[in-house]
């Protein structure tokens, strides 16, 4: 294998380029298309236990998929490019029409320079990306898509009301990163364990569409190309016509969400979100009459290589909950809780409770598990926030790590989010690497984050030429902290615990959140020049490592690169197969922070005392209810431990703070949380 000499060179370009009625694998009138006339009638009747080892796309329902999206996207007259992804992420098929754009560009639409902002990214990881979005984003008792998830993610929610703060997943593009130490990769060749990564993150861009069968999220199709931007829709006030999000509907004919399950009957904050701007009624053409997939000729397109994710075959899916899919029950550690753990797709649990790696104050195994198991209680006891039928407990998972980021144990509700299990681990190493003493110095180690952008690319003569725009010093932003909070020693004392919602407050392009007008958060940027494709710190620490992986892919396709007029890498031949090598599992150089860090609410420092030890993180099922599981959880723990064990000293909690004379926030928990309890205030004094 060759290595990767230019990493630090490519740092900004690559992306350049870059009770219920039975979960049977057979159809079914509950999650197909079109609706019925009165949609509010159907019921799903599934709420976390559908699924089962039959849950899952076959190679037929595959190619069923692709070939109703080529029809559409033909009638459209818009040629595009298809990626069908199963529960846990595997890619089953990726599919270019003749005459598909080979590459997106990335724009917000505001003219920021920077980051992902301008670049052009391989098609297939647009839809890629979108497609593992909307499969990780649902489940049983919620169906949302890529337009769900930019809705729930930019600096207003709703997405264009200026007077509103920012929505509930803020930052949460940046997780499932190529380079992610948590998330699986292709094998090589078929299927393996997930939950597998993305080449450019979870996607706020619509054209993402879950697949059900019999009210289970089998999979996911998305489309890329026939719009000619991966962007986002910054006001939810409209319906857009997106053409992406038109030909990837279409693919979902006879494999649709069910009517009472899509994001469009759920609500968050009050707010109704968005499933799609289009119904199957506004098709170019019916869907089922669809020519089969076999009658498609070279002249039509052709499956695609995907180095690092999928060879050009079509492949049958993962059932969810089985040992091969990487997530199954546990049978060990968390008894009657109805918990699911990850598997190493042989029987082994990946992250089974083990002691901390952090001296003499570390927390044993008991410890751990205990943390787990309080969390996980407190889940089950939890209204959730986005499923339905009303009155469903919450799905989240937990995870806990040392103070070295070593993940001590993870655990997870039946039919919890599959996005959660990168992004919790992000939250758990994200509060205590910056509760740390540590902080400053680990960040002070990272390299600069080099924003480049492609030339034309010569795909006849295989080459592409990339340009420096712009460079980000992560370690900038310790100073910026430093000033904002008035606090010359901040991320070096120790002296000031912060949790994730936190640390979203000081991410904001508004303080305080969602004031137009206002100066930025220390860890973020100026408004002109933020997007959510180019957002502070959270994206600097990463970007480098986003590039490597797409200029390895771009060059095991066949393109030699060069930057700033230097050769960076030939392309490959039989002698030199891997001119650039893939990333490694570290996304940030940080060995504390290996999968990245993130934004939304979830997540909370372990103390033993006044002394840091940890992180405990939930994610799944509304921020709010993440805030209670985590840390409530980590109290009630504290309790029955009586170790010492527990949430950070109040004297030490950042809404201690007042910057700019908004208060800083460190726990937010639902007023009445509990489906067994009357219960209010829950979190208060603890």
């Amino acid at each position: 294998m060759g290595s990767s000499p230019f990493r630090w060179m490519l740092a900004g370009f690559c992306l350049a380029l870059t009770a219920c009625s039975g979960g049977s694998n057979s159809g079914s009138t509950v999650g197909t298309a079109p609706p019925p006339t009165n949609p509010g009638t159907v019921d799903s009747g599934c709420n976390g236990s559908c699924g089962n080892a039959q849950s899952f796309l076959s190679e037929d329902d595959v190619r069923k998929v692709i070939a109703q999206g080529v029809a559409e996207a033909r009638a459209q007259g818009k040629p595009s490019t298809f990626v069908v992804v199963d529960r846990v992420g595997n890619v089953l098929a990726a599919y270019a029409m003749a005459g598909a754009p080979p590459l997106v560009r990335v724009s917000s639409g505001r003219g920021v320079v920077g980051g992902l902002e301008g670049l052009d990214v391989p098609a297939e990881f647009g839809a890629l990306a979108k497609a593992l979005t909307a499969v990780y984003f649902s489940s049983e008792g919620n169906a949302f898509t890529s337009r769900t998830a930019g809705q729930i993610a930019q600096e207003h929610f709703n997405p264009g009301d200026r007077t509103a703060p920012s929505g509930p997943l803020f930052g949460v593009q940046f997780s499932q990163l190529p380079c992610s130490d948590i998330s699986a990769r292709f094998a090589g060749s078929g299927t393996n364990a997930g939950p597998h990564r993305s080449p450019i993150g979870l996607s706020p861009d619509p054209g993402g569409i879950p697949l059900y069968k019999a009210g289970v999220p089998v999979g996911a199709v998305a489309a890329a190309g026939a719009d000619a931007f991966y962007s986002l829709d910054d006001n939810a006030g409209d319906r857009d016509r997106n053409l992406d999000e038109y030909v990837a509907l279409a693919a979902t004919y006879g494999f649709a969400a069910p009517q009472d399950r899509r994001a469009d009957r759920i609500t968050a904050g009050g707010l109704s979100l968005r499933f799609t701007d289009v119904e199957f009624s506004d098709l170019a053409r019916d869907p089922a009459t669809a020519p089969p997939f076999a009658n498609l000729t070279p002249a039509d397109g052709a499956l695609l290589r995907m180095p690092g994710y999928a060879d050009p075959v079509v492949l049958r899916g993962l059932a969810l909950g089985t040992v091969e899919s990487g997530i199954r029950p546990d049978t060990t550690d968390y008894p009657g809780l109805d918990a699911f753990v990850l598997d190493d797709g042989t029987g082994t649990n990946r992250y089974p409770p083990r002691a901390g790696t952090d001296g003499t104050a570390a927390l044993t195994q008991n410890e751990v598990r205990t943390i787990v198991q309080e969390a996980l209680k407190v889940a089950a006891r939890t209204r959730a926030q986005v499923r339905k039928p009303l009155g469903s407990r919450a799905g989240e998972t937990v995870v806990v790590v040392d103070t070295n980021g070593v993940v001590l144990a993870l655990a997870r509700s039946r039919d919890a989010l599959v996005d959660a299990v990168d992004v919790t681990t992000q939250k758990a190493r994200t509060a205590a690497f910056f509760s740390g003493t540590f902080t400053a110095g680990d960040i002070a180690t990272t390299g600069s984050a080099r924003y480049l952008r492609a030339g034309t690319p010569d795909f006849v003569n295989g080459r592409l030429d990339l340009f420096t725009v712009a460079q980000s010093a992560p370690n900038a932003y310790v100073g910026q902290l430093r000033n904002f909070l008035g606090l010359p020693t901040a991320w070096s004392d120790g002296q000031t615990a912060y949790s994730l919602r936190t640390i979203g407050n000081l991410s904001r392009p508004f303080y305080p959140d969602g004031v137009p007008g206002t100066p930025p958060g220390p860890l973020s940027l100026p408004f002109d020049r933020w997007s959510p494709f180019q957002d502070g710190l959270e994206l600097d620490l990463v970007y480098n490592q986003i590039a490597s992986h797409v200029a390895f892919y771009l060059n095991q396709k066949g393109l030699a690169l060069s930057l700033d007029g230097t050769a960076l890498a030939p392309s490959p031949t039989p002698g030199n197969p891997t001119p650039i090598a893939d990333v490694g599992m570290n996304c940030t150089g940080i060995p504390r922070l290996p999968n990245g860090m993130t934004l939304f609410g979830g997540g909370f420092p372990i103390y033993r005392g006044n002394t840091l030890i940890g992180g405990v993180a939930a994610s799944g099922d509304g921020t709010d209810q993440s805030d209670l599981v985590a840390f409530l959880g980590l109290h009630n723990a504290g309790t029955t431990l009586n170790t010492g064990v527990g949430n950070a000293p109040v004297n030490l909690r950042a809404d201690r703070l007042v910057p700019l004379g908004a208060r800083l926030s460190y726990v937010q928990c639902p007023q009445s949380p509990f489906l067994d309890s009357t219960a209010q205030y829950v979190c208060e004094g603890k």
